[in-house]
């Protein structure tokens, strides 16, 4: 089963100005709410409502009694010969153990039925069920839903509900039934934010629900009872104005429970269904359809929206849920429940309807005939064997005489001999004292006994293995296999308990947007057992955003900087969640199992501690492994983790790279080589060049300086005709500058005057428009080749 919450106005978008206030504060149990302003009005209409609520409760007070009168009186006995033992004596019959302590009998109490409910009662500590919630819609994600069960968590832990459930499981098993309660309190004596706590209910016997429930866990309970004895000086203390004025027992017709130390009085729930108009709008904000009650708006908001041909209306039922005190036949408080359950959360065991009758029992019912009879074999074999004398010595009393003390205390003193008469007066010889054979338990006893036991067993389903007792079994697995044979004939305690506290989600569910509904920072629990902080935020319109708390938000001066430094914003009314209950180990439990298998793979596999060696840590419950856990996982390669890419592709890269590898060391290779040839080659250059330098200079020794003038000239105009075309007229002009130069003379024409000599080579002078004269004879050309930049022309030469 599920349940999902209502999806407020106030978190659909909707101007909550609109919206009429709805008066719910919770007080230090239900939530305080006055019938009316003013005080006439709330004493009028208390007085007249009281009787009609006083009738009530006693018309279905009488309904309760009948209904559980046959299953109220065999838990009780139950529960009484469960707990028995050797002082109270609850496993033998009133009349029988009288019968026999007249006689002198032993009526003696082995009793093994309690230690078979508590292997029950520990197996549901072992796997208590956990309260798990998921998000079903309306906004709601998994992250807001985990925020959701660590307020679960949160509530449990401050209210130590772990006893609470243990508690209830310990009456479930023993009668049938057990109970515990949702209330709400003040966080502290200063504050008006209120809590959440899960509170145990010591004595099944103090509660009534009503008769007609359908649903196992009791969520569709119309009324319930919850009967307590208060001190009278506190009930005084409490109620000054009804000192003496009420009786000492509620809403039982005779006063057949009378104690001058205290008053009896009665918590009265009742669930009452009204009727409202429910609306079917389009929400502003997100354009979805939304559900809100007419009684939730104002009017005007109301005619306007159902003047709109998209509004749809219908009448629906809600539930309200009420509270009251009644002492003696007084109604003392009255009080309205901010939830929509009655926090009472029931947990049964067997429950079955016999001829409109009803029957609950618990693991011990069945066990109770079985215990007898081993009780009746204990006590008979022990009478038996009390009866036995103590082996004494048998002859004839001439054989004893004078030496009766030796015998008389033979067994009480380790005498060295034992003298004796070996001839009587007349000289006739004498047998010696014989002792008789030790007493023998008859088999008849020992039969019956293990007999009785496997009675047990074969009732309870709980055999040996389960027990602690070794068996015929001979290995781990077929030792489990009985143990989960034991655990599943007991099964359906673990599986009701569940039941009981997925209501319980429910009831917190329910109950968590209505009493967290004030800006406030909370601690929240995850699973295994770390703390956080969210903060609260009623205005939000996201279930879960983050960010920095809000300013607004009132905060203790003695907050913790983690709580300050929340930075995780929830809004419990938005969204729609459902519970469930996962029934199975504690965290601590699956911890330490996780510990013992990591450790027994690791001692297979030593190698596998570089992998698996941090989670072997992380499960140890000692100091610092968590500290250790995490320095070993910063060793962890990074594909174990789930970090690095996987095994195939990781293997493409590590070709890849060798390839790489390959290629680099090829080229490098080739490099060297290609260095080795390019030096080779410049070698011969150098060697080509220092011949032809050493050639020219014996040329130019033997030619005269008309013969190298015109070889300057020719050389000149070859590498100027040699530029490509588009430097040809730039090429031209530098040769026409040439020409007209101090060198330039026909070939040939012996009229012409001879060159200048070196001093007028030396001429600034420049050849060309574009030539600039320099110091030794050398001239500046624009290069052919390149026309940004300039060639030296030694023109002495």
């Amino acid at each position: 089963m599920s349940e999902t919450t209502t999806f407020t106005p106030q978190g659909a978008g909707l101007d909550p100005a609109q919206f009429l206030p709805i008066a719910t504060p919770a007080p230090a149990a239900p939530a305080d709410v006055s019938v009316r302003d003013t005080r006439e009005e709330t004493e009028t209409v208390s007085k007249r409502r009281a009787e009609k609520i006083l009738q009530e409760a006693k018309d279905r007070f009488k309904l309760c009694q009948d209904w559980e009168a046959v299953a109220r009186q065999r838990g009780l006995d139950d529960l009484k010969f469960v707990e028995a033992d050797a002082e109270n004596g609850y496993q033998w019959p009133a009349e029988i153990r009288r019968a026999r302590d007249v006689d002198k009998r032993p009526s003696l109490t082995i009793n093994k039925a309690r230690q078979h409910c508590l292997l029950v009662l520990n197996e549901c500590r072992q796997n208590k069920p956990a309260v798990k919630i998921r998000a079903t819609g309306g906004g709601a994600t998994a992250a807001s839903a985990q925020v959701f069960e660590g307020i679960v968590r949160h509530i449990e832990y401050q209210s130590n509900a772990a006893n609470a459930y243990d508690t209830a499981s310990e009456f479930q098993i023993k009668i049938g039934i057990g109970y515990w309660r949702v209330v709400t309190d003040y966080e502290a004596a200063d504050s008006f934010n209120q809590e959440i706590f899960i509170r145990r209910v010591h004595d099944p016997f103090s509660v009534y629900l009503d008769p007609d429930i359908a649903e196992m866990d009791g969520s569709d309970a119309r009324f319930a009872f919850v009967f307590e004895d208060i001190p009278v000086d506190a009930f005084e203390r409490l109620h000054p104005d009804l000192k003496d004025d009420v009786g000492r027992t509620a809403l039982q017709a005779s006063d057949d429970w009378t104690d001058s130390k205290y008053v009896r009085v009665a918590e009265y729930w009742r669930r009452v269904e009204k009727r409202e108009e429910l609306l079917s709008i389009a929400d502003p904000a997100t354009g979805q359809r939304i559900s809100v009650l007419a009684r939730d708006l104002t009017g005007a908001l109301v005619t306007e929206l159902k003047a709109d041909p998209q509004t749809r209306t219908r009448t629906t039922t809600t539930d309200e849920v009420e509270w009251y005190l009644i002492a003696g036949s007084r109604v003392v408080e009255m009080k309205r429940w901010p939830g929509r359950y009655i926090p009472i959360v029931r947990v049964v065991g067997e429950e079955t309807v016999i001829e409109r009758t009803l029957d609950r029992k618990g693991h011990a019912r069945a066990l109770k005939d079985p215990q007898r009879i081993y009780n009746y074999w204990s006590s008979g074999a022990v009478e038996n064997v009390a009866l036995q004398s103590k082996t004494p010595y048998v002859g004839t009393a001439a054989a004893f005489e004078g030496y009766e003390t030796y015998y008389q205390t033979a067994n009480l003193v380790n005498h060295a001999f034992l003298p004796f008469n070996a001839y009587d007066d007349n000289g006739q010889k004498l047998d010696p004292p014989v002792r008789q054979a030790p007493v023998q338990l008859p088999e008849a006893y020992l039969h019956g006994l293990q007999i009785s036991s496997r009675e047990m067993m074969a009732v309870s389903g709980q055999y040996e293995a389960a027990l602690g007792e070794r068996g015929d079994e001979r290995t781990g697995v077929a030792l489990q296999e009985r143990q989960r044979t034991g655990a599943r004939a007991t099964y359906h305690y673990v599986d009701n308990l569940a039941t009981a506290i997925r209501f319980t989600g429910k009831i917190l569910l329910d109950l968590i947007p209505k009493i967290y509904d004030t800006p406030r920072v909370l601690r929240i629990l995850s699973e295994d057992g770390k703390e956080s902080h969210i903060e609260i935020d009623p205005a939000q319109k996201a279930p879960l955003a983050e960010g920095m708390p809000q300013q607004a938000a009132p905060m203790s001066p003695t907050m913790s900087p983690v709580a300050k430094a929340a930075t995780r914003i929830f809004n419990p009314a938005i969204g729609k969640y459902e519970v469930q209950a996962e029934v199975g180990p504690n965290f601590a439990t699956r911890r330490q199992e996780a510990f013992a298998a990591f450790g027994q793979i690791i001692a297979q596999r030593p190698e596998l501690v570089a992998v698996i060696g941090d989670l072997l840590l992380k499960g140890g419950d000692f100091p610092m492994a968590d500290e250790a856990a995490e320095r070993l996982r910063r060793m962890v390669p990074p594909m174990a983790l789930g970090e690095g890419p996987p095994p195939e592709v990781a293997e493409l890269q590590q070709q890849v790279e060798n390839l790489k590898s390959s290629l680099t060391a090829a080229l490098q290779a080739l490099s060297d080589k290609a260095d080795e040839q390019r030096l080779d080659a410049d070698n011969v250059a150098v060697d080509a060049f220092k011949a032809e330098t050493e050639r020219l200079k014996a040329f130019l020794d033997a030619m005269d300086p008309t013969a190298l003038a015109v070889m300057v000239r020719k050389t000149v105009h070859d590498a100027l005709t040699g530029v490509t075309v588009q430097t040809a007229s730039r090429a031209e002009a530098g040769l026409a500058a040439i020409d007209r130069g101090p060198l330039a003379r026909p070939l040939g024409d012996p009229d012409e005057e001879a060159p200048r000599d070196i001093d007028r080579l030396d001429d600034p002078t420049p050849v060309h428009e574009l030539a600039t004269s320099g110091d030794g004879g050398r001239v500046t050309l624009p290069d052919p080749a390149a026309p940004e930049k300039f060639m030296n022309v030694q023109t002495h030469l």
